[in-house]
C-alpha cells in the first residue's frame, strides 16, 4: 500500500534514505573509475583475444556491473522517475547480485575444474552446491514485495518482506559463505598439492608464479566476500533493519559499496590478473628469456594460464 504524508515524523526516513542513495552513487562511480582505468588492460588481454567461456563471463560481469552502477546514479542522484520505473529498477538491482554472483560462480568451476585435471565429479558437485546456493537467494527475492511511498514529495521505494523470511534470509548469506569457503579451500589445497609436487621441478617457479597469482586474486575475492557477508549478517538485525538514523543508512551505503566492488572490480580481476600474468610471461618468452607454459591438464587437453 502506497503511503502519502507531509508528516514531519517521516523526516528522518527522508534523510536515511538520501544518505544510502548518496554512498550507493559514491560506490557505483567508483566501479566506472575501475573500469575506465583498466580499459586498456582490457582491450588488451580480454576483447582483442581468442574469445572463450571465459572472456564472455569477464564481458558479462564487467558490463552488467557498468550499466547496473550506471543505473544506481541516475536513479539515485539526477533523474525523477515513474512509478513503474521505479518498480523496475528496484527488480533489477534486486536480481543483479544473485545473477553476477551465479557468474562468478562459474569462473570459480572454471578454475577449480582445470586445476584437477577436468574431475568430472568434482565438476558436477560444484555445479550443484552453486545452483542450490543461487536458488535460495532467488526464492528470498521473490517473496518480497516492494511498496511506493511519497514522503513531503520525496518518492521512495521499500522492500517488505514477511518476517518469517528472515530465516531463509540467514540461510541465504550462511549458503553462499559455505559455496564461497569450499571454493577457496579446493583452490589453497590444490596449491599446496602442485607446490609439493613440484618442488623438484626446474619448472617450479614459473608454475609457482602462475599459481600465485591464481591464490592471491580468489583470496583478495574471498577477503571482501567475508566483509561484505558479515555485512550483510549485521544487516538482519532489527537494530539495523528498522533504523532511519544516519548510522544505519551509513552502515547500509558501506554494505552497497563493498557489495558492488566485491561483484564488479574484485570479480572481473579474477580473470584479468591472470591474463595479466600470462601476457608478462609470453612477453619474457620473446625476449629469449626461457619460460615454460604454464599448463593445467583437463581431459587431456592442455589448458593455459591465460585462459583461466
Amino acid at each position: 500500500m502506497t503511503i502519502v504524508s507531509d508528516d514531519p515524523a517521516w523526516w528522518p526516513l527522508i534523510s536515511f534514505s538520501r544518505l544510502c542513495n548518496y554512498l550507493v552513487a559514491a560506490g557505483s562511480t567508483a566501479v566506472v573509475y575501475d573500469w575506465a582505468s583498466t580499459f586498456g588492460q582490457e582491450f588488451e588481454l580480454i576483447l582483442s583475444r581468442r574469445w572463450s567461456f571465459m572472456t564472455v563471463l569477464y564481458i558479462c560481469v564487467r558490463y552488467i556491473g557498468i550499466l547496473f552502477s550506471i543505473m544506481n546514479i541516475l536513479s539515485n542522484l539526477l533523474v525523477s522517475i515513474t512509478d513503474v520505473v521505479g518498480t523496475i529498477i528496484w527488480f533489477i538491482q534486486a536480481w543483479t547480485p544473485i545473477t553476477i554472483n551465479a557468474m562468478l560462480g562459474a569462473i570459480m568451476i572454471a578454475r577449480i575444474y582445470a586445476m584437477y585435471q577436468g574431475s568430472k565429479k568434482l565438476l558436477i558437485f560444484l555445479v550443484v552446491v552453486l545452483l542450490a546456493s543461487t536458488i535460495i537467494s532467488g526464492v528470498l527475492i521473490v517473496n518480497g514485495n516492494l511498496e511506493e511511498d511519497v514522503l513531503s514529495g520525496y518518492h521512495t521505494c521499500t522492500a517488505k518482506f514477511d518476517p518469517r523470511m528472515i530465516y531463509l534470509a540467514y540461510e541465504s548469506v550462511i549458503s553462499t559463505a559455505v559455496w564461497e569457503i569450499l571454493a577457496l579451500f579446493l583452490t589453497v589445497w590444490i596449491v599446496i598439492k602442485y607446490f609439493r609436487e613440484l618442488r623438484q621441478s626446474p619448472t617450479g617457479s614459473t608454475i609457482g608464479d602462475c599459481l600465485t597469482i591464481l591464490i592471491e586474486s580468489h583470496a583478495f575475492y574471498f577477503l571482501a566476500f567475508a566483509i561484505v557477508a558479515c555485512f550483510l549478517l549485521g544487516s538482519l538485525s532489527p537494530n539495523i533493519m528498522n533504523s532511519s538514523s544516519m548510522g544505519g543508512a551509513t552502515y547500509i551505503g558501506i554494505l552497497s559499496i563493498a557489495q558492488m566492488l566485491q561483484m564488479f572490480v574484485l570479480g572481473p580481476r579474477l580473470i584479468l590478473s591472470v591474463r595479466e600474468h600470462h601476457a608478462k610471461v609470453v612477453a619474457r618468452a620473446e625476449e629469449g628469456i626461457a619460460m615454460t607454459s604454464i599448463t593445467f591438464q583437463a581431459s587431456g587437453d592442455t589448458l593455459s594460464c591465460g585462459d583461466v
